[in-house]
C-alpha cells in the first residue's frame, strides 16, 4: 500500500533557481481590515460558531506550501487561509530533500545523493522563495520569543522550519547561516540517507544518532533552533533526547497503538508511526508530539482527528500534544485546511474540554517548546 503522506506524484516538478513566485498581493493593511483577520483577535465575539467561548488562536506545527503543482504557492492566500482558522503560529516546513526524492511502490524513496553545495543551493534558493512569498502575504516571521508571545495574542507569524537537514550535510556551520536567515525550526531527517541519523523509511545504518547529529543538536540548542525528531527512529529519538538540552518535538504523524512497533519495511503510512515509548520519552525531556491530518482507519473524520489527539493529551500529558497537520503534503486529508482546526475546538467543546487544556492542545504547547528552545544556551 502506498503512503498517502505527500503530494501526488504528478505534482513534483522542480528547477533549482527558477523564479521568484508572484503570490496573490496582501499587503498588512488590508489583511488586517478582512473579516477573517479581525476573527483572530481574542476581544470579538464568536459570531455565527458553535463555540461560546472566546476566540482562540491557534498554531500547527509542521504544514506545508510548494512552488510546483496545481496548488502552488503563487495560487494561494496565506494570510486569508490562516485567518479562516484563527491560526497565527504556523511552521512552514521547507522539504531540504526535494530534488533527491522520487515516487516508489512504498511511497517517497531517494532517487539520488546530492553532489556537493547542491543541498544548499537548494535550500537557500527556495528559503528566499519562501520569505518573498511570506512578506508579500503582508505576515510576519517569528525571530524571537517576543514574536511567539505576538502570535499567542492574535498576530499571526510564521516559523521557518526545515524538513530534512540535508544543507548541514556541507558544514555545520550552515546551521548558523539558517539560524541568521530566519529558522527557527530543523528536522534532522526525512526521506534520503544521511550523515546525521537514520530515519524510519528506510534499512538503518547509523544505528541511531551519528556524531554529526549530536553536533547539529547541540549547535541548534547553542543556536535556539528548535529540534524536530519526525522520521527519527526510535534510536535517534533516545540518543537525541539524551544529547539535547532543550525541549524536542516530533512535529508529525501519529502515535502506534500500545505494543506495536512500527518497522522500516512496512508501507510509509506504518513505518512512520512513532512508538509510544518514543512518545513519552519525548513527553518527559518537555517536548511535544504533533497529530498529522491523514486519512486512515481510525481517522477518517475531523471529529475522530479532534478525539484522537484528546486521547494522545491523555497518553503523554495534556502539556505534550499538539496540532500537527502536514496540510498540503498529504493526499486526501482529513485535516484539509486551516479553519478546520477551528471545527476540532468545537468538538472539543461540544465534549466539555477545559478551556485551560483546549488552549494548550491548541496552540500554547508548541508556543512553549519553541520559546524554550529559542533561549539559546
Amino acid at each position: 500500500m502506498r503512503t498517502q503522506c505527500c503530494s501526488s506524484p504528478t505534482s513534483i516538478r522542480w528547477t533549482v533557481g527558477h523564479g521568484k513566485p508572484q503570490p496573490p498581493a496582501m499587503n498588512r493593511r488590508r489583511f488586517l481590515t478582512t473579516g477573517l483577520a479581525a476573527s483572530l483577535l481574542p476581544a470579538l465575539p464568536l459570531a455565527g460558531r458553535a463555540l461560546g467561548r472566546v476566540p482562540m488562536p491557534v498554531a500547527d506545527m509542521h504544514f506545508h506550501l510548494f512552488f510546483f503543482g496545481r496548488r502552488s504557492a503563487a495560487t494561494r492566500a496565506l494570510a486569508q487561509e490562516m485567518a479562516a482558522g484563527r491560526t497565527t503560529l504556523a511552521a512552514w516546513s521547507l522539504v531540504g530533500d526535494v530534488p533527491w526524492l522520487r515516487f516508489g511502490p512504498r511511497g517517497l524513496t531517494q532517487k539520488g545523493a546530492p553532489r556537493h553545495g547542491a543541498a544548499v543551493e537548494w535550500f537557500n534558493a527556495e528559503l528566499a522563495r519562501v520569505k518573498s512569498y511570506i512578506a508579500a502575504q503582508g505576515l510576519k516571521i517569528v525571530a524571537t520569543a517576543a514574536d511567539v508571545d505576538l502570535a499567542l495574542n492574535g498576530d499571526p507569524h510564521i516559523v521557518l522550519s526545515v524538513e530534512g537537514a540535508t544543507f548541514v550535510d556541507d558544514g555545520l556551520d550552515q546551521l548558523q547561516a539558517a539560524h541568521a536567515a530566519g529558522v527557527r525550526q530543523v528536522q534532522l531527517v526525512h526521506y534520503i540517507r544521511n550523515p546525521i541519523a537514520d530515519f524510519q523509511t528506510e534499512k538503518p545504518e547509523h544505528g541511531g544518532l551519528t556524531e554529526l547529529g549530536r553536533r547539529v543538536i547541540a549547535e541548534c540548542n547553542r543556536l535556539g533552533i528548535l529540534v524536530d525528531l519526525a522520521h527519527c527512529t526510535p534510536e535517534a529519538v533516545i540518543q537525541a533526547l539524551a544529547v539535547s538540552t532543550a525541549p524536542m518535538l516530533w512535529s508529525h504523524s501519529a502515535i502506534a497503538r500500545e505494543g506495536s512497533l512500527p518497522r522500516w519495511s512496512m508501507s510509509a503510512t506504518l513505518a512512520r508511526q512513532l512508538p509510544l515509548a518514543s512518545a513519552r520519552a519525548i513527553a518527559a525531556k518537555g517536548g511535544v508530539v504533533g497529530l498529522w491530518g491523514l486519512r486512515s482507519g481510525t481517522i477518517r473524520t475531523v471529529e475522530a482527528y479532534a478525539d484522537l489527539l484528546s486521547e494522545m493529551a491523555d497518553q503523554l500529558g495534556e502539556d505534550h500534544a499538539a496540532f500537527g497537520t502536514d496540510m498540503n503534503a498529504i493526499v486526501n486529508p482529513v485535516i484539509a485546511s486551516f479553519a478546520d482546526l477551528q471545527r476540532v475546538l468545537e468538538r472539543w467543546e461540544r465534549r466539555s474540554m477545559s478551556e485551560a487544556r483546549m488552549r494548550k492542545l491548541a496552540i500554547g504547547n508548541y508556543a512553549r517548546a519553541l520559546k524554550q528552545a529559542m533561549a539559546a544556551t
